[in-house]
């Protein structure tokens, strides 16, 4: 397998095969991929600011420890894709496809997720500080221990989703679907409390 140089900061790349490359500890810097076949890429510290990657094939692609610093994905294919550890604090997908996608870990605080299909998705761990997330599909998806702090959810599809020690403080049950979604206790206060109700201590049997 032919082995990429790193192209210099405002080249472009268009129409390659990179699949199946190990692009762990390179950098990449204003760089903008076109129709580039990423599929089963693997990368362990490897850095991309500002790059743009556009109709672009990711499946199957695991980062390690990589960060996408002000990236943007415009019409991407994540199918069983996976991040761990992994910055992306500020970049944006539009139209991007999910697929059997995983995140452990990271920072994904300021991503552009509005209206991204991720039904089913696994997140893990993930900082999502204010990212927008309104009008994702997130329905049957699990979001464990996710930090949605300052979060935009307005009309996000939360249907059967797990959202189990996750900050949802930032979420309005009145303005996001949450049909069969599971929360626990502490969050079942914090939502009730959101829709303006009063959680007080037991009455006992016995005054």
């Amino acid at each position: 397998m032919t082995e990429h140089s790193v192209p210099a900061p405002g080249s472009e790349v268009v129409s390659e095969r990179w699949d199946g490359e190990d692009l762990s500890g390179r950098a990449f810097r204003q760089v903008t991929f076109v129709d580039v076949d990423l599929t089963e890429v693997t990368a362990t510290g490897a850095t991309f600011e500002e790059c743009v990657f556009r109709d672009c094939d990711l499946n199957a692609a695991a980062f390690t420890d990589s960060a996408f610093v002000n990236c943007r994905f415009v019409k991407c294919a994540f199918f069983g894709a996976r991040f761990t550890g992994c910055k992306l604090v500020g970049s944006t997908f539009e139209r991007c496809r999910f697929s059997a996608f995983e995140v452990d870990g990271g920072s994904w605080m300021f991503a552009g997720l509005a209206g991204a299909d991720l039904r089913r998705a696994v997140f893990r761990r993930v900082d999502l500080r204010e990212a927008d997330l309104g009008g994702a599909r997130l329905a049957q998806a699990t979001l464990h221990h996710v930090d949605l702090g300052g979060a935009e959810l307005h009309e996000a599809d939360l249907t059967g989703a797990d959202l189990r020690g996750s900050v949802l403080t930032a979420l309005d049950p009145l303005t996001a679907r949450l049909g069969d979604a599971v929360v626990d206790l502490d969050q079942a206060v914090v939502l009730a409390r959101a829709l303006g109700l009063r959680v007080e201590e037991d009455v006992p049997l016995e005054q």
